[in-house]
């Protein structure tokens, strides 16, 4: 399948490479963390239309996910298992330093034709920082911590001698060769605090929003990218969403509720009280999860409320409605992936393409 244009919505997916699945319930999910599975799904993906991969990061075990794949290993495998599809390294400050980062990531990005990218998570498990003895920071500590990561990411990448002075990072004169090759590996980056949102329109490429409304998406947008241009800056914008696409809307809404009902309560209160201090330590409290329920919780990043649950012709409809939100990219979680990202291929984007088509054409006549 051809991949989208440039003005066209990319689809990614979230690789599972944590156990457990996208969902903290005890319903069947037929997705499994091995690497077997992972290359197949990538390759199925790639040939069902998807531009990336989102590897996860994980440290401890919890919340349903006992088991866990490094990211960046785990994303060059996938690499090697597909020819056109980029996969996202998700890393994190703390464990991760800059220099290292940078010189991975140009390796992979050399050996793979430039398909890595990376997600800069910004920490919000403290229990996995104290497990491993890393020294945990305030809220907007570990964003401005986030920003000098990327800004030492890109001086490496781009300069000669690279020097820099920061309060987390220091450079003297380093040189990075051979440096990646263009364009440099894409930086996106997740939250939805107001230190999330300003960091991403200074310094990072992508901005990844948990699932909402059209109209709460919107919102964010507007400030990012009103104070992107303010900075002289562009950012891009994905949103994450749970896709139930099933032959009826009664079958899709079915499945979501038996997810829920079959949710496990221990497990996603102890998620949802890790994550809520993490969203409501922001100074305005209005991080990502401040105000999740315990339904959205079920869904590690507040997917269903994207609401991609019925028909392939509903969901398109409101993919299309989340892209004139202000959405570029959207990111997606499966109840048992091999089989659903094809369907999902087959049978949704075309219908969004479709969609896209017509509604250009409309533009173009009305001008």
């Amino acid at each position: 399948m051809a991949h989208a244009g440039t003005d066209a919505v990319k689809f990614a997916y979230w690789v599972p490479n944590v156990s457990g699945g996208l969902v903290i319930s005890n319903i069947e999910q037929r997705t499994n963390h091995s690497a077997e599975y992972n290359r197949k799904l990538a390759q199925i993906a790639e040939k069902a239309g998807f531009d990336y991969a989102l590897s996860q990061i994980r440290f401890t075990a919890g919340y349903g996910a006992d088991e866990q794949h490094e990211s960046v290993a785990f994303s060059h495998d996938l690499l090697a298992a597909t020819t056109t599809l980029k996969v996202i390294a998700a890393i994190l400050p703390g464990p991760w330093n800059p220099a290292l980062a940078a010189k991975q990531l140009a390796t992979i990005s050399y050996l793979t034709n430039g398909r890595v990218a990376v997600n800069l998570v910004s920490g919000w498990f403290r229990g996995e920082f104290h497990a491993i003895g890393e020294h945990w920071l305030d809220h907007d500590e570990r964003y401005r911590r986030s920003e000098e990561f990327i800004r030492a990411l890109r001086g490496i990448w781009t300069e000669d001698s690279f020097t820099f002075r920061g309060d987390f990072y220091r450079f003297n004169e380093y040189s990075l060769k051979p440096k990646p090759p263009q364009p440099l590996p894409e930086i996106f980056q997740g939250g939805s605090s107001r230190a999330a949102r300003d960091m991403a329109s200074r310094v990072s490429d992508w901005y990844f929003t948990n699932g909402n409304t059209p109209v709460e998406i919107a919102k964010q947008v507007d400030d990012i990218r009103g104070k992107a241009k303010a900075n002289s800056h562009s950012v891009k914008v994905g949103v994450n969403a749970f896709a139930i696409v099933r032959e009826t809307e009664e079958e899709a809404k079915a499945v979501l509720a038996e997810i829920i009902t079959k949710a496990n309560p221990e497990a996603v209160n102890a998620f949802g009280h890790e994550v809520k201090n993490a969203g409501k330590s922001s100074p305005e409290g209005e991080g990502n999860w401040a105000k999740s329920s315990f339904d959205d919780l079920v869904q590690y990043n507040d997917g269903f409320r994207s609401n991609l649950i019925g028909t392939p012709k509903q969901v398109a409809e409101r993919i299309v409605g989340l892209k004139r939100a202000g959405a570029d990219l959207i990111l997606l979680g499966f109840l048992h992936f091999q089989e659903e990202v094809e369907y999902f291929g087959k049978h949704v984007i075309p219908l969004v393409r479709e969609l896209e088509n017509a509604e250009q054409a409309a533009s173009l006549a009305a001008e």
